[in-house]
Order: C-alpha cells, then structure tokens, then sequence
C-alpha cells in the first residue's frame, strides 16, 4: 500500500512539474508570415513592455520600423509574463509586447442570483456550487523584429466597399490605403501619412501590395513621383526611393 501510495505521489508530482514547465505563450503562438523573420542581430537584447493599448502599439512598433513576427492569444489562470519574454528570446525577437484582461469568473453578484433561482425553483445546492470558480484571464502578446531601413517605408492594405448591406461581393476601391508610415523613411520624407491612399509609383497604377513592392524594387535608388490621394483630393509628391545594399 504505502509503494502504491509513493507511486501516486511521484505522478502527481510529474504532472505538477510538466504543468509549470509548459510555456503558455509557445504553445499558442501563430507565425504571421512565412517564419524566417527574425531580429537582425545574432543574439538580440530582447525587450518586454506590458501595455493595454494594442491597436495604438501596432502602429507605433510599424512606424518605427518593425514588423510582427507571431502572436499568442489564450484564456488561462495566472500566467507569468516572463513566459513570454522567453519565447520571444527563442524567437529571436526584438520586442514583444504583453497584454492581459480580466476574464470570466463568476462574482458574488451571479452567485446570488444563482441561489436566488435555485429557492424559485427548490432545487438543491452543492457545496461545489457555492464554491469561488478560479479567476481566468485573456493573455495576447506579439512578437516584432527590427527590419532593415526601408526602399519606400509605407505598410499598405487594399481597401473593398459594399455597394449596400445586401450585397454579396464588395467592390475594390482604387489604390492602396497607408496604415502606417515609418519614421524618416523616403515617404514620411515626401509627405506621405497614414490615411492617405496611394494611386500611382512612377506612372505604374496600384491595386495590389505585390505592385507596390515590385515597383518599388525596380526603382531602387531612383527618385520617382508619388500619386496619391487625401481627404478627397488627389495630389503628387517626390519620393527618393532607397537602394538595398
């Protein structure tokens, strides 16, 4: 009896050290793009923010010149933000920023009201009813590199519009919306802002991002004419589009 009983001890105590060895945020992280992005240096000094401002910070991390490589997202008990400092280490991330929310737990509220519709309808409570559920929180980190100094420095998205809320299909509107300049970049040095939607590169029309990119490497080095629209209004401006080295 007492070998049985060490047997499950020795079990259980393997289950709690597998448990705190798992890695929350590695085992839900999800690669943005092919997975070979990854910080330019060989042993990046990884830096960690805790922040609750994730759409703003998603900008912010663009316009300075990076670009995500994964994100985690999941709902679980009290996860140590360090867990995603090392998987952002082993990523070779430059940055990963962390957020978390209060989840769902009941409160004393939805106890009392659950008591309250038990006597309505004279059914009986458990101990395990009455007992406080853990507390869950949803956890979210994303993970950026430090990209190389840019040819044009513009992160672009297509745009669709539905005629009406009936309608199946949405139709594609003209050129390319700027979700994000990067800073001193050859176009925050021309003019560009997100918002502003680019129409034209060098006379070559934009409806795709794959176009803006080849036009802008077949221009390498190059000072070309931008068009681009604002507010309404339709203007130009010169961009000096840098060469990869």
């Amino acid at each position: 009896m007492m070998l049985l009983g060490l047997f499950a001890v020795g079990i259980l105590f393997a289950a709690m050290q597998l448990q705190a060895a798992e890695n929350w945020y590695e085992k839900n992280y999800k690669s943005q793009n092919s997975g070979d992005l990854k910080s330019m240096q060989a042993a990046p000094d990884t830096k960690m923010y805790v922040s609750n401002h994730k759409e703003d910070d998603d900008i912010s991390m663009l316009e300075n010149g990076y670009d995500m490589m994964g994100s985690s997202g999941f709902t679980a008990g009290d996860v140590s933000a360090e867990q995603a400092l090392q998987h952002a280490k082993t990523l070779k991330a430059d940055t990963v920023l962390v957020y978390s929310k209060y989840g769902s737990a009941k409160t004393a509220t939805s106890k009392i009201e659950m008591i309250k519709e038990a006597a309505k309808l004279g059914k009986e409570l458990t101990e395990k009813d009455l007992e406080q559920e853990p507390i869950n929180y949803k956890y979210y980190a994303s993970y950026w590199a430090k990209l190389p100094a840019p040819l044009l420095g513009v992160h672009v998205i297509k745009l669709a519009k539905k005629e009406s809320e009936e309608a199946e299909k949405a139709t594609e509107l003209d050129g390319l919306k700027v979700i994000a300049v990067i800073k001193d970049s050859p176009a925050a040095k021309a003019g560009i802002v997100r918002g502003d939607t680019l129409l034209k590169l060098a006379g070559n029309s934009l409806n795709k991002p794959e176009e803006l990119s080849t036009v802008v490497r077949k221009h390498q080095g190059q000072e070309v004419v931008v068009e681009y629209e604002r507010n309404g209004e339709k203007s130009i401006a010169m961009a000096q589009i840098n060469a990869r080295k």
